[in-house]
């Protein structure tokens, strides 16, 4: 592994151990504004994954993040946080990580080097030619990962890679791969801070964009978000009352009379309707606001 960039030194953090504090803030700092720069540069990479992933889930299809590790955890975040932005079924976005749910929490000894349990795992949810899968892996080398995405182009799905090696083997399972180069980190090897910030940052595009292609949003409103909480609940009155025009008690009443239903609501403002036809209105636009209201 001496290859890979994420596993070399870096001359920035040699004397570390001997800084203060608002030292070692201010190092860090400048070596996460590598990431922003190394993101930009994979940017037509990512744009073509979340064609592929928009595709692929108007056609029926998922999007399966595989990884282990600091990745994976990214991974099952990302899929666990699209249910309440987006009002998706849990099963539209999955995560899946080596060693299983306990790994979230717990390090697995040797979950990452067993190839077949990629394969497993996929097997598990049922994977499908129409789906895509997700393979996220910093080292480019991570034999679950692989062994995952190989059993995914057997089968015809769909296959991103995302790394942050240049030079990995994750590109001969790949049809696109997503690689941000951050350099090494100011702890050798240690890919939860540079490394996960940029794969962060592109999970969230992956999926974010793909939400917006399929009618998730209206503008830059979170539409199609499940009000499970108090704040959540607030936020569908403000951005019905933004979008509607009315004020928030009249927002809160409409939102009441339509089940909480933000996108129901808006219809049903914007058009005129009860809220049994706004539903119809929606159901025939596909679910996209816009096109619901303006036909």
């Amino acid at each position: 592994m001496d290859h890979l960039t994420t596993e070399q030194n870096n001359p920035e953090s040699v004397a570390i151990d001997q800084m203060d504090p608002i030292q070692i803030a201010m190092l860090m700092n400048r070596e996460d504004l590598k990431v922003v720069a190394a993101v930009e540069r994979v940017l037509p990479e990512i744009a073509r994954a979340i064609e592929k992933v928009t595709e692929r889930v108007q056609a029926g299809g998922r999007l399966i993040y595989i990884g282990a590790g600091t990745s994976g955890r990214l991974g099952v975040l990302d899929a666990s946080e699209c249910p309440p932005t987006f009002n998706t079924p849990p099963a539209l976005v999955v995560g899946l990580i080596a060693g299983g749910h306990r790994a979230l929490t717990n390090a697995i000894e040797g979950a990452e080097d067993n190839r077949q349990a990629g394969e497993e795992d996929l097997r598990g949810v049922e994977l499908d030619a129409k789906d895509v899968v997700c393979g996220i892996a910093t080292s480019g080398r991570t034999p679950y990962v692989l062994g995952g995405l190989a059993y995914a182009q057997s089968l015809g799905a769909a296959t991103l890679g995302v790394t942050c090696n240049e030079v990995s083997e994750l590109t001969e399972v790949s049809d696109v791969l997503i690689a941000p180069v951050v350099g090494p980190e100011i702890l050798s090897g240690s890919t939860r801070l540079k490394a996960g910030t940029a794969t962060k940052m592109v999970l969230n595009m992956i999926s974010t964009g793909t939400m917006i292609r399929i009618g998730k949003t209206y503008g830059n409103w979170m539409v199609d978000l499940r009000a499970t909480n108090v704040k959540l609940k607030d936020r569908s009155i403000r951005i019905v009352s933004g979008i509607t025009g009315l004020d928030r008690q009249r927002a809160e009443s409409l939102l009441a009379r339509c089940d909480g239903e933000v996108k129901t609501a808006i219809v049903s403002q914007a058009l005129g309707v009860e809220k049994i036809e706004a539903q119809e209105r929606l159901k025939a636009a596909a679910g996209r606001l816009r096109k619901a209201i303006q036909g």
